[in-house]
């Protein structure tokens, strides 16, 4: 299909982009890379009348390393973060942009649009959750903070308001011996994930100090498995404790039937997504360089 007829806007700057869009009214939009936007237009699921491009604006493609954080701009495409020496140093973020979809789509998708976004089926949110990340916005009554916990609110639902656009996005680059590994499970590379893990942990010898895991696909929005991060904290890791915490994971999962497959498979994808990660993520935070390739069908 093709969308509905709307109006072409090129902003020069965040702060004009944030202007017109305050101009334009409750029927326009940001356009950032368009790779969640586009398919939404294209099926008539969003009919904006006037879309705001921001690709034009220099200055918002970046990745840089300042005060034990890094710093990703709301323009720098998926593929330069494949391909970032400076983002190799959190595996997590290297296995999340290495794996989205296409050459194509990562040539054009941006971290701070698959956001704003909020895709259920997004790889970003699922990934960054499991890191100390904070969103920097700007809108109409200037700039503002605010913890990825807290950004994403809903299916295709945020924090900002309807002017407000992502200016940077900001990881704190995690202690020594900590690893973290992003792995999802798909039918071909271009769709959207079956279900996907995310998992950052810290180590001491063989003992979990500190974990993060989160579940992809399988919710309205990326999933905090809790009850999983409590059976690995403070424990040896083991096959045992590590099928533990992959059970736990399991039931944190609250996925829907659908062309992806059924709700019990995707459950089975959580159980088996959660092992590898756990183990990939390990071995990484004891120094070892491991790829973490994501899973066919």
């Amino acid at each position: 299909m093709y969308p509905r007829s709307f109006h072409y806007h090129r902003a020069g700057s965040l702060k004009e982009a944030v202007t017109m869009l305050g101009q334009l009214g409750k029927n326009a939009k940001f356009l950032a890379g368009g790779q969640s936007l586009i398919p939404l237009l294209k099926f008539r699921f969003a009919n904006p009348e006037h879309l705001v491009d921001l690709s034009f604006i220099p200055g918002t493609s970046f990745i840089k390393e300042d005060s034990g954080a890094m710093h990703f701009g709301l323009m720098t495409r998926h593929s330069e973060i494949e391909h970032s020496a400076l983002a190799r140093r959190i595996p997590v973020l290297h296995d999340c942009a290495a794996g989205i979809a296409d050459v194509q789509v990562r040539n054009q998708g941006t971290i701070g649009g698959s956001l704003a976004e909020a895709d259920p089926s997004g790889d970003w949110a699922n990934a960054l959750i499991t890191l100390d990340t904070t969103v920097h916005c700007l809108g109409a009554n200037g700039t503002r903070t605010i913890a990825l916990s807290d950004f994403v609110t809903d299916a295709y639902t945020t924090a900002l308001a309807h002017e407000e656009l992502v200016t940077e996005v900001v990881v704190k680059i995690p202690p020594k011996g900590s690893g973290g590994a992003y792995l999802a499970f798909k039918r071909a590379a271009p769709v959207y994930p079956s279900a996907s893990v995310a998992v950052q942990l810290k180590l001491a010898g063989d003992v979990c100090e500190d974990v993060a895991i989160a579940l992809g696909c399988v919710g309205l929005t990326a999933i905090r498995a809790t009850e999983a991060e409590t059976a690995l904290r403070g424990q040896i890791l083991n096959d045992k404790t590590v099928a533990t915490a992959a059970e736990a994971a399991r039931a944190a999962a609250d996925p829907q039937s659908d062309m992806r497959g059924s709700a019990e498979y995707k459950r089975q994808l959580i159980v088996a997504l959660a092992k590898r990660a756990i183990q990939i993520a390990a071995r990484r935070a004891r120094g070892e360089k491991v790829e973490g390739a994501h899973l066919y069908a």
